[in-house]
């Protein structure tokens, strides 16, 4: 018998190896926080494992999520976007991504970095919530809240509380393991 894991990633092998080697592991260099916010505002209104599937292609239309290429595309560019079918094509999504990496970059500018900006809302430590089966966990909180007031101030576009929070555990600010999985204490 195996390890026992969050019941949510049980039976896919992409939900699966994401679990066990990412989701909830304390991100903090910009590149791979700001790779999440993209997939995280992609994933609004779908399910992640759609988003984890085409996790790939997303990577290859974006220039492999650099926040500075993506500031700076074009109309062009954007109409491409549009047209690959291998990404969520949702025309406010991708011009979102646009207006996001310009905001990420904003911030990056005013803190030093991304990291320093987000990690300062939990103090840099991790949250670790007791949840014993995953179905108990909060979609958000008043915390992710809080950041997705901040970050619609400074400009961000779908980025509501439930995204935040998604956001927030997929990064390791949150760790929302369930307490009988193996990843519970490890991350």
């Amino acid at each position: 018998m195996g390890k026992h894991k969050c019941g949510w990633c049980v039976g896919d092998d992409i939900y699966e190896a994401y679990h066990d080697h990412e989701w909830g592991v304390p991100v903090k260099d910009d590149d791979t926080l700001f790779e999440f916010l993209v997939l995280e505002t992609f994933q609004a209104g779908l399910s992640w494992i759609t988003i984890l599937r085409k996790r790939e292609n997303f990577r290859k239309a974006f220039d492999n999520f650099d926040y500075k290429k993506i500031s700076k595309y074009s109309e062009s560019k954007i109409e491409a976007l549009l047209q690959d079918a291998g990404i969520i094509r949702n025309k406010l999504k991708v011009r979102a991504t646009v207006s996001n990496a310009l905001a990420f970059i904003k911030i990056q500018e005013d803190f030093g970095s991304f990291s320093n900006y987000i990690w300062g809302f939990v103090d840099d430590k991790p949250i670790k919530n007791t949840i014993k089966n995953y179905t108990e966990g909060p979609a958000n909180t008043p915390l992710s809240d809080t950041i997705s007031k901040d970050l619609k101030k400074r400009g961000f576009k779908f980025v509501g509380s439930t995204v935040v929070y998604a956001h927030m555990q997929a990064t390791g600010m949150i760790n929302d393991h369930e307490v009988s999985c193996f990843r519970y204490d490890e991350v």
